[in-house]
């Protein structure tokens, strides 16, 4: 399985990895109406995913606080979203 945004490759697990720590940035997080979202964009296609986060926590810093967590969840939405609409297949479950 080949990373979207670099040359790396490896098992999903290794990607998954990779992308949380590598590619944080491609994560967006933010808050409107006083409701907190999480949005990846595939860079492949027009396909995104957008949605709330804990909408029943009302603490502010939240998002800072558990971004790494909000990553991991995002790129691995995002992996199953890579090997079915693109073709990226992996030896790992």
């Amino acid at each position: 399985m080949r990373c979207p945004y670099c040359e790396r490759s490896g098992s999903r697990r290794e990607l998954h990895a990779h992308l949380t720590d590598d590619h944080a940035e491609k994560v967006i997080t933010d808050t409107t109406w006083g409701r907190r979202f999480m949005e990846l964009q595939c860079p492949e296609c027009d396909e995104g995913h957008r949605t709330e986060v804990k909408p029943r926590y009302n603490d502010p810093t939240f998002l800072e606080e558990h971004y790494r967590e909000i990553r991991l969840v995002a790129f691995d939405m995002f992996l199953y979203h890579w090997q079915d609409q693109h073709d990226q297949e992996t030896n790992d479950e």
